[in-house]
C-alpha cells in the first residue's frame, strides 16, 4: 500500500471512529431525556398534550435541595449534550483530522476524546446557570412543576430577548466561529492534550455564546417538551450549516421579536399579525 493510501485509510477510519463515537454519547443522551432524566415523566408525554390538562399527570412543586439540584444539573447538560454535539460534529471531525496530520503516526483519538469533552464542560457552565435560573424562576412561581412558563410575561420577555440577542453583533460574530469549524481550528490551533481541551473549551464557549438564548427559550416550551427540543436543536444544526444560516437566523430572530411583542400585548401571533 501507497503512503498516500495508507493516510487516506487511517483518515477515512479515524472519522469512522469518531462519527460512531458521537452518534453513541448523543443516542444516550437522547434515550436519558426521553426516559425522563430522572424525573419520573417520560419526556415522550410532553409531545401532544399540555401540561395540566387530560392525559398528562401534574407534577408536585419539587422541593430543592443539593440532591435535586444535582438532578437538575445532570439533566440540562445531558440534554445540553444531546441538542448541541449533532451540530459540532464538523468542528470535532476536523480537529480529529488536524490532529492525525500533526502527529502523523500518532493516535488522534486522545486530543479528539479531550476536545470534544472540552466542548461538552463549557456546556456544563451554561447547565450550572440553567439551573440556577431554573430554581429562581420556580421560587417566584414563574415557571411550573413540568418546567414550562407560567406567565404570559415571562414568555413574552424569553421570546423578545432570544429574537433581539439573533440580531446582535456578540451573535453573528459567535456564528461565525461555529459555521467555519476550519478557520477556528487553523487560528485557534494548539498542540497536546493540553491545547486541544483548551481548543475544547474555546469552541464550546462560543456555541455556548451563540445559542444560550435559544436555549433559553426551553423555559418557554417546556424543558421536557419533545417537539420544542429536536426543533431547537434543528434550528441551530440548519443555522450553521445551511450557506443562508446566517439569514435564516436573522429572519428567525424577527419572528421571535414579533411573537414576543404579540405575547406581552396579549394577542395570539396569528392575531397580532391580521391586526398589522
Amino acid at each position: 500500500m501507497s503512503i498516500d493510501a495508507a493516510v487516506e485509510s487511517a483518515f477515512k477510519r479515524d472519522r469512522i471512529v469518531v462519527l460512531t463515537a458521537l452518534s453513541t454519547v448523543v443516542v444516550i443522551a437522547w434515550t436519558y431525556v426521553l426516559a425522563g432524566a430522572g424525573m419520573g415523566v417520560s419526556a415522550l408525554g410532553t409531545i401532544c398534550v399540555t401540561p395540566g390538562r387530560a392525559g398528562m399527570p401534574m407534577m408536585t412543586p419539587a422541593v430543592w435541595d443539593m440532591s435535586h439540584a444535582a438532578l437538575m444539573f445532570i439533566m440540562w447538560w445531558v440534554m445540553m449534550a444531546a441538542m448541541m454535539l449533532p451540530s459540532t460534529a464538523p468542528a470535532v471531525l476536523l480537529f480529529g483530522a488536524m490532529s492525525r496530520r500533526q502527529k502523523e503516526k500518532g493516535n488522534p483519538f486522545v486530543p479528539t476524546s479531550l476536545f470534544a469533552s472540552a466542548y461538552l464542560i463549557a456546556w456544563a457552565g451554561f447547565s450550572v446557570v440553567a439551573v440556577g435560573l431554573q430554581w429562581g424562576l420556580e421560587r417566584s412561581a414563574l415557571l411550573s412543576p413540568m418546567l414550562d412558563s407560567a406567565s404570559a410575561t415571562l414568555d413574552g420577555t424569553l421570546l423578545l430577548a432570544a429574537g433581539i440577542y439573533q440580531l446582535t453583533p456578540l451573535k453573528r460574530a459567535c456564528l461565525r466561529q461555529c459555521r467555519s469549524p476550519l478557520h477556528f481550528i487553523l487560528t485557534h490551533w494548539r498542540g497536546g492534550t493540553t491545547g486541544a481541551f483548551r481548543m475544547g473549551i474555546e469552541q464550546g464557549a462560543y456555541c455556548v455564546a451563540c445559542c444560550w438564548f435559544l436555549m433559553g427559550l426551553l423555559f418557554f416550551g417546556g424543558v421536557m417538551n419533545l417537539f420544542w427540543m429536536v426543533g431547537l436543536m434543528t434550528f441551530v444544526v440548519l443555522e450553521k450549516v445551511l450557506p443562508m444560516g446566517s439569514r435564516l437566523g436573522k429572519l428567525i430572530g424577527v419572528a421571535l421579536i414579533v411573537w414576543g411583542a404579540a405575547v406581552l400585548v396579549g394577542e395570539t401571533p396569528l392575531r397580532f399579525l391580521e391586526l398589522v
